[in-house]
């Protein structure tokens, strides 16, 4: 996967992360259908190893993100959620 810009990324982790959670929406009502399950893990592996490449360029993206402890209180580095810069 090559490297995107930043709003690039996390757009295309929130397509992920909405695609995972639709899903899993779905299978609580269809448990049994294979083909959303298989859909389900392949698509949280993708959010998975975007959220990945995110947090090792840009920094955390939440408090339990392991980036945080890896180099340091890095939590406050990037812009806070009203500030220009994060928006």
């Amino acid at each position: 996967m090559g490297h995107m810009d930043k709003n690039a990324l996390l757009n295309a982790l929130r397509a992920e992360d909405f695609v995972v959670y639709e899903t899993a929406l779905f299978l609580n009502t269809h448990p049994n259908n294979i083909d959303a399950l298989n859909y389900f893990k392949a698509h949280k592996e993708k959010a998975s190893a975007l959220r990945g490449e995110y947090e090792s360029h840009f920094g955390p993206l939440t408090l339990n993100s392991s980036a945080s402890c890896d180099k340091g209180w890095n939590w406050i580095n990037s812009p806070w959620p009203w500030e220009k810069e994060a928006n």
